[in-house]
């Protein structure tokens, strides 16, 4: 009976451990996106200007965008968050004359933007993202209503990218055990506390079959030929793809978005000295 319970509990520890993590659910980037010629809008700060244009395959993410740059809603924002070889971060209104050295990141509207992951669009150097609390308490990855950044990132080598593609189908498998086993844990525990070793077996056997079905049916996340090749010369940051919303990219000013990334910075990672923006429509 020991042995029992104790195997029970492994299996128990095993079972908590793959529904832990959440489902990417089909995310691939090997389709191409054509994009046309979406809205183009010139982030204007203290070290340059940056022109971006907006993806029209992201109508949600480009609307409120707009509807915020037209309002001066990002007029006198600071980039409030700069990792060098990452990305530089803004679009918190309360960085707006904040006082040196605050922690800041966590202001913005009353709302959140749906995700809106499109195959093709991703974090390549120089792509508008938004950014958006973490998965535990936004499961669906629902962006910020205003906060935004740039990617900077660095350069890849191919082998990086088929380790990145395996991880992220990996973590797309985990993703669909986790919808299969989560109906069925009332009698799962049902099982366990009965100590009904045959029965927790060949339910879980069962539930792994029907996981692995699905796993096998699902689009697996792939780059390209020529995603591949922007992420090994212009670099990114492909860590980032089919979790945050891509939608936008960096048309001229890439430069200004490395000045922006090599500043000092404290703990918080805001720089020292206040990098300024704001937004004008172009059209």
């Amino acid at each position: 009976l020991l042995s029992l319970r104790v195997k029970l509990k492994k299996m128990e520890k095993i079972l908590i451990i793959l529904l832990s993590f959440s489902l990417l659910g089909g995310i691939s980037c090997s389709q191409p996106v054509q994009k046309g010629e979406g809205p183009v809008v010139v982030i204007s700060t203290d070290l340059g200007d940056i022109k971006v244009k907006l993806y029209n395959e992201t109508p949600l993410h480009r609307d409120n965008f707009l509807k915020l740059a037209g309002e001066g809603y990002y007029d006198g924002v600071l980039f409030h968050r700069v990792i060098n070889h990452f990305m530089i971060q803004t679009g918190d209104p309360d960085s707006k004359g904040a006082a040196p050295g605050i922690q800041l990141g966590r202001g913005g509207p009353d709302y959140t933007v749906p995700a809106e992951f499109v195959p093709g669009l991703y974090h390549k150097k120089g792509a508008l993202a938004a950014a958006r609390q973490g998965d535990n308490t936004n499961p669906l990855k629902a962006s910020s209503g205003s906060q935004f950044y740039i990617v900077q990132g660095k350069t890849w080598r191919s082998g990086e990218l088929d380790t990145i593609e395996m991880r992220i189908n990996g973590n797309m498998r985990q993703g669909i055990l986790r919808t299969v086993f989560s109906p069925f844990q009332e009698e799962l525990n049902k099982y366990r506390q009965e100590n009904n070793e045959a029965a927790f077996n060949q339910k879980v056997t069962e539930l792994q079959v029907k996981a692995d079905s699905l796993y096998n049916a699902t689009p697996k996340f792939t780059y390209t030929q020529e995603q591949r090749q922007t992420y090994m010369t212009l670099g990114g940051y492909p860590m980032l793809d089919g979790n945050y919303t891509v939608f936008g990219e960096v048309l001229e000013g890439l430069e200004v978005l490395d000045k922006i990334a090599a500043v000092k910075t404290d703990q918080f990672d805001r720089p020292v000295q206040d990098v300024k923006l704001k937004i004008s429509v172009l059209k």
